[in-house]
């Protein structure tokens, strides 16, 4: 326990007036029993109010939180909700005295709002010019004993105080959740690509949407990653130009031909002179051959003829074609074939032989028989 003490110490408390409001800091160092939700009595510059404890946060640096007087007692609760009550009639009795001066015929009163106590009373009015309400004050001092202030605010403010429904059809996000209001510019509808018709862009408080904000850094972020319009970019379908960012897809829109357009995620996305430095490797010759090691793309039996250049390309053979029999010389063999013949070979040698050998055995005869005659 001592611990969570010292913990609790080092944090201050985040207390909310409103339903939907501004988170004021309070130290709570003499009250560490109150938790969340707890309601408190405090000091402000508007005089007592009473808040309800949202949460614990650690204080910001160089800022000196007030302390919470005390916590709220169910006595305080119930003079709470008496004041409420009366909020509506103090606001009739104060459009009926400004009816009757000139100079508030433009002034728009909106709300009356009691402290918890019923000692001050705050009328709440809207106006396109600074108005001076001393006039009136004064005359409403008089009917009021509580003590009287007067505070302009901004159509925004006005908004979140009447409710109602968006042009979205739901409630309205400044009597939802905003508890502040960022500034908003015409850039960010620019930058999303929204219409600047102002029906499309205004609220109904007359001012630029408050959603506009909402998605305004993703708009720039994506934009920055993406090629801007007319700029040249490789693509899978080739080179081509950008014509307009699609933020939400982490697209664009590219024209690669004539009257011909494709949608390009930006991982698909080649730079410029990396895509031409592609193209030029994929139309220069290879200097690999079959080896399967080359990263042209093309298949291997391409490699070695149609990615050669023409100085190295393999030269065509003559066709052969063949002579007429008749024109062909005899072939002659040598020694070592006849040598080698087969049997069929040394059959046809016998037969000579066996020729050979009668005419010398007739040439014989007719010798004997010559001399014989003689």
């Amino acid at each position: 326990m001592a611990t969570a003490r010292v913990e609790q110490s080092e944090l201050v408390a985040g207390v909310r007036f409103q339903k939907i409001g501004k988170l004021y800091h309070f130290d709570f160092a003499g009250h560490p029993e109150l938790k969340q939700g707890d309601f408190v009595i405090v000091d402000t510059r508007r005089g007592r109010q009473m808040g309800q404890v949202m949460g614990f946060t650690k204080p910001d640096e160089g800022r000196m939180a007030r302390p919470i007087l005390r916590p709220a007692t169910s006595r305080d609760l119930v003079l709470k909700q008496h004041w409420e009550a009366k909020q509506d009639d103090a606001l009739e009795a104060c459009r009926e005295a400004a009816s009757n001066l000139r100079r508030m015929s433009e002034v728009k009163f909106v709300a009356a709002q009691y402290n918890y106590d019923g000692s001050v009373v705050t009328f709440l009015f809207s106006a396109e010019q600074k108005i001076d309400t001393s006039v009136l004050q004064k005359r409403l001092q008089r009917k009021f004993e509580a003590r009287i202030e007067m505070r302009q605010i901004g159509p925004r403010d006005v908004a979140k105080l009447l409710g109602g429904f968006g042009a979205c059809g739901i409630t309205r996000c400044c009597s939802t959740f905003l508890t502040d209001f960022s500034p908003i510019s015409i850039k960010m509808a620019k930058v999303q690509g929204i219409s600047l018709n102002p029906s499309e862009i205004t609220g109904m408080c007359g001012r630029l949407r408050c959603c506009l904000v909402y998605e305004y850094e993703q708009y720039v972020e994506a934009r920055r990653q993406l090629p801007r319009r007319n700029k040249r970019v490789g693509t899978p379908y080739g080179e081509g130009r950008v014509l307009d960012q699609l933020p939400l897809r982490d697209a664009v829109l590219v024209e690669v031909g004539e009257g011909v357009r494709k949608t390009v995620e930006r991982e698909d996305i080649i730079p410029l002179e990396e895509f031409r430095k592609l193209a030029e490797k994929a139309h220069s010759p290879c200097d690999k051959h079959g080896d399967g090691s080359c990263e042209c793309g093309m298949p291997a039996g391409q490699r070695q003829a149609d990615r050669l250049p023409a100085s190295r390309e393999p030269k065509a053979e003559p066709e052969k074609r063949d002579k007429p029999d008749e024109e062909k010389p005899p072939r002659r063999r040598s020694r070592k074939s006849r040598g080698r013949s087969s049997g069929d070979g040394s059959q046809s040698n016998r037969r000579r032989g066996r020729r050979r050998g009668g005419r010398r055995s007739n040439q014989r005869s007719d010798r004997q028989d010559s001399s014989d005659s003689g």
